[in-house]
């Protein structure tokens, strides 16, 4: 696979940047890595969008069955769900006109990230937000 995230520099700009982050994925389950990185980033003052047609609400906020559920503009959707999703959920993606695709550590999916980068969108993959904002700070 050959995916090329931005650099550190580039990260810390997006995050520094954005305020609105759709979450696919987001579990109600406060033991879930979904839920707790997802809670970190809305104590860091992060506006979140819990993406998931199986949940109510996650972290106090009304959850949406899909990104095109979501009203106004969205800075980054972070992807939480199995590699092999990744595809079909870069066509919806592409769809919202999102600014950043964030695919969580562990995923990644070649056909989705040529997709996108072709489209000229950021791409990252297999990259935690979480980790990634607290080495930006």
């Amino acid at each position: 696979m050959t995916i090329i995230n931005p650099s550190r520099e580039e990260i810390g700009k997006i995050l520094k940047k954005a305020k609105r982050i759709a979450v696919i994925g987001l579990s109600d389950n406060p033991n879930r890595t979904s839920y707790m990185v997802t809670e970190a980033m809305q104590n860091c003052g992060y506006e979140i969008i819990p993406v998931n047609p199986t949940v109510k609400e996650v972290l106090g906020v009304k959850a949406v069955g899909s990104l095109k559920d979501i009203e106004g503009h969205v800075d980054i959707v972070n992807v939480f769900r199995r590699s092999e999703f990744l595809p079909e959920i870069a066509k919806e993606f592409v769809e919202i006109d999102a600014d950043v695709f964030w695919a969580q550590l562990g995923v990644a999916n070649q056909e989705a990230y040529d997709y996108l980068t072709e489209k000229g969108y950021t791409v990252i993959m297999d990259r935690c937000i979480k980790v990634e904002h607290a080495m930006t700070k």
